[in-house]
């Protein structure tokens, strides 16, 4: 049987028990330019790469803000993205007009994926091709979503999305473990060298990024370019010395393992072989 017997509708398993328009969607999200985000115990930070279609187009807007106290990043299809902010949007004025209170992060998550999931199992429907890395805080503190076309969603310490987001992955997974107490200007320099890692050789400047900050002290806001441009230039001028540094620390990790190695003492009696 031809695959696409099977993707006439998003009601429609194959006998190995998938859904090709749900994984197409998921497709739409990898194809899509790089988003990321990481978080401290009261900051949030979300970047994207900003990709033009050609030289004479500008780029499409990848980060919105929802509500002061939650933000979006999203990856894949930006006219989706644009309704599914548009309607966390409307719950939080909502939300917040009925309780007279912001609406909890992970409430808010749980109500989008609920609305991802109707998608996949109305046959006159289509799943929403676009990942969302959903940002905010509330009273249990800084949370860090990403929600799924298929419905899913999960809770990360940091993530990234999209097209060549493997390399910021690798980036995040060598250094999450002191996002925790970090502040938020370091969080912001984590996310440019996350960033500089999707570009894969290609030059950071603010005009192909985009950074985004939520914190205690702060609402959400979206950095103007001459701020990123600034970041930036503060990260080329410590960048030697940051690489020096961090050859020494893996020197000084070098040479206790080849002690360790060393050759046994004369006294020391064979080995028997």
């Amino acid at each position: 049987m031809f695959k696409n017997q099977y993707d006439t509708d998003v009601t429609t398993w194959s006998p190995a028990g998938r859904l090709f328009q749900v994984e197409y969607a998921m497709e739409a999200v990898k194809q899509g330019s790089a988003a990321i985000g990481l978080r401290s115990k009261t900051h949030v930070v979300l970047a994207c790469v900003n990709k033009a279609q050609s030289e004479l187009s500008s780029h499409q807007r990848k980060i919105f803000k929802v509500d002061d106290h939650i933000g979006v990043a999203i990856a894949g299809l930006t006219a989706d993205g644009r309704v599914l902010s548009r309607y966390m949007r409307s719950e939080c004025i909502n939300y917040s007009f009925t309780y007279e209170s912001p609406l909890p992060v992970g409430r808010l998550v749980v109500q989008l994926a609920d609305k991802a999931q109707v998608c996949t199992q109305r046959s006159w429907k289509r799943p929403y091709g676009v990942g969302l890395l959903v940002g905010g805080l509330d009273e249990s503190g800084a949370h860090l979503y990403y929600n799924c076309p298929s419905g899913n969603y999960f809770e990360y310490q940091a993530f990234a999305i999209g097209s060549r987001s493997q390399a910021a992955k690798t980036y995040l997974e060598r250094k999450f473990e002191t996002f925790d107490s970090a502040s938020h200007e370091e969080l912001i320099k984590h996310a440019l060298f996350a960033i500089k890692e999707t570009l894969q050789g290609e030059k950071l400047k603010s005009s192909n990024c985009t950074i985004s900050v939520l914190g205690v002290d702060n609402p959400f806001q979206v950095l103007d370019s001459m701020m990123v441009q600034s970041w930036i230039n503060s990260l080329e001028e410590e960048g030697p010395a940051a690489e020096e540094t961090a050859a020494a620390a893996d020197q000084e990790a070098v040479q206790p393992a080849a002690e360790q190695g060393a050759a046994p003492d004369e006294g020391s009696a064979p080995m028997e072989e």
